[in-house]
C-alpha cells in the first residue's frame, strides 16, 4: 500500500504474510494509527504514515517492510526565498568551527541548527527526499551534510511535534506510547515526563535546518556539538570560564536532539547537555561513547574565547596527565 499526495513523501507498506503471527504489535505501536487489525494486520491508513518504521522495529517476526517510493512537487516550491548568509556572519562561523574542532580535536562538523518560522522565508538548503528524524539529520550534518525538513519529511511524530511543526499525536500526548515500550513505569510517570519538557506550539515552525557551522546558509540559533564526555567537559568549563558559573544541565534520556540538544538551549538561553535517548540512539550512528551539548548562538562567543584561553594550557596539560605519577 502506497500513501502520495502533494508535497509528501510516498510510502509503501509491505506486509509478509507468511511469516505475519497477527500479534497486533503494529497496530498497538504506530503512533499515528496507520493498521487496523482484520484478518491480521491491515495498513487501512497508509497516507498517514510518517515512514518512521516504528512497526518493523517492533515486528518480532520481522514481517513489515517501509519503502520510501520517490517524493511528489517539491515543498514549497513557490516560497519565498532568504537573503544569503551576511558574508561576514559566514567568517564567524567557520572560525568558530576551526577553533571548536582544533582546540577539541573533535572528530566530527559542529552543527548549526535553526527553525524557519511559520511564514519566514527559506534558506538555500537541499530538502531530502525521503523522511528522516531529526536525530538522524542532526547526525548527518555533523558529517557534512545540509538539510532542511518540512514536517512532511520528518519521520518521527513527536520531535516534530516538539519543535512546533505539528500537533502532537494522542498515543504521544497520553503517554501511551511510552508504556507500551516499556521506557516508563505507569501512564502517570508518562504524562509527567510530556508535562515536564519544553514544546513549541503546533504549526509555529514551518521546516527545521541542519548544516555544518562552517557551511550555514542562514543564522544559527544553536549549536550542537556531538564529542566524547571529556570534550563536552571542556565545553562545560569554556562557558564558565569567565564566571565560574556552575550549570544546571537539563537531561532525561528522553527527547535527546529535539529537547535537550535544540529546544531547551533556544529557549533558557544557557547550555545544555544530553546523554542522548533511546530513539536517537536506535535510529543513528551516534556512539556509545559520545553525548551531546546545544550551546545558544549568543553564547558562542563567549565559549570560544574561553575554549582558545583553556587551549592554552590546560587542555594539553591535562590530556599528558601531568600529575600522573611516573611508572
Amino acid at each position: 500500500m502506497t500513501n502520495m499526495s502533494e508535497n509528501e513523501v510516498g510510502y509503501m507498506i509491505h506486509i509478509n504474510r507468511d511469516l505475519c503471527t497477527s500479534c497486533g504489535l503494529c497496530e498497538a505501536f504506530c503512533p499515528v494509527n496507520v493498521f487496523e487489525m482484520n484478518d491480521g494486520p491491515q495498513a487501512v491508513r497508509p497516507e498517514d504514515c510518517w515512514g518512521c518504521e516504528t512497526c518493523a522495529g517492533q515486528c518480532p517476526v520481522h514481517a513489515i517492510r517501509i519503502e520510501a517510493s520517490s517524493a511528489a512537487k517539491a515543498a514549497f516550491a513557490d516560497r519565498e526565498k532568504a537573503a544569503p548568509l551576511d558574508p561576514e556572519i559566514k567568517v564567524r562561523y567557520k572560525e568558530w568551527s576551526r577553533v571548536l574542532r582544533d582546540v577539541l580535536g573533535l572528530r566530527w562538523h559542529p552543527v548549526a541548527i535553526s527553525l524557519v518560522k511559520a511564514g519566514a522565508p527559506l534558506p538555500d538548503v537541499p530538502i531530502p527526499e525521503e523522511r528522516l528524524r531529526f536525530c538522524q539529520s542532526l547526525m548527518a550534518a555533523r558529517r557534512g551534510r545540509s538539510l532542511m525538513m518540512p514536517a512532511n519529511r520528518h519521520a518521527c511524530p513527536d520531535g516534530t511535534s516538539i519543535l512546533g511543526l505539528t500537533p502532537m499525536p494522542e498515543k504521544l500526548a497520553s503517554g501511551e506510547l511510552y508504556i507500551l515500550f516499556h521506557k516508563l513505569d505507569s501512564v502517570e510517570a508518562a504524562k509527567r515526563m510530556v508535562h515536564e519538557r519544553p514544546c513549541l506550539e503546533p504549526r509555529t515552525v514551518d521546516a527545521t535546518v541542519v548544516a555544518p557551522l562552517s557551511e550555514a546558509a542562514c543564522e544559527a540559533e544553536v549549536v550542537a556539538i556531538v564529542a566524547q564526555p571529556e570534550q563536552i567537559m571542556w565545553l562545560s568549563m569554556a562557558t564558565s570560564y569567565y564566571t565560574g558559573h556552575r550549570h544546571d544541565f537539563h537531561a532525561s534520556g528522553y527527547n535527546a536532539q529535539c529537547v535537550e540538544t535544540t529546544l531547551l538551549p533556544m529557549t533558557t538561553g544557557e547550555i545544555n547537555i544530553s546523554f542522548g535517548c533511546y530513539g536517537c540512539r536506535a535510529s543513528s550512528d551516534v556512539g556509545d561513547d559520545c553525548m551531546m551539548m546545544g550551546i545558544p548562538v549568543e553564547l558562542m562567543p563567549q565559549v570560544i574565547k574561553g575554549l582558545e584561553e583553556l587551549g592554552k594550557k590546560a587542555i594539553p596539560q591535562s590530556r599528558d596527565k601531568i600529575y600522573l605519577p611516573p611508572f
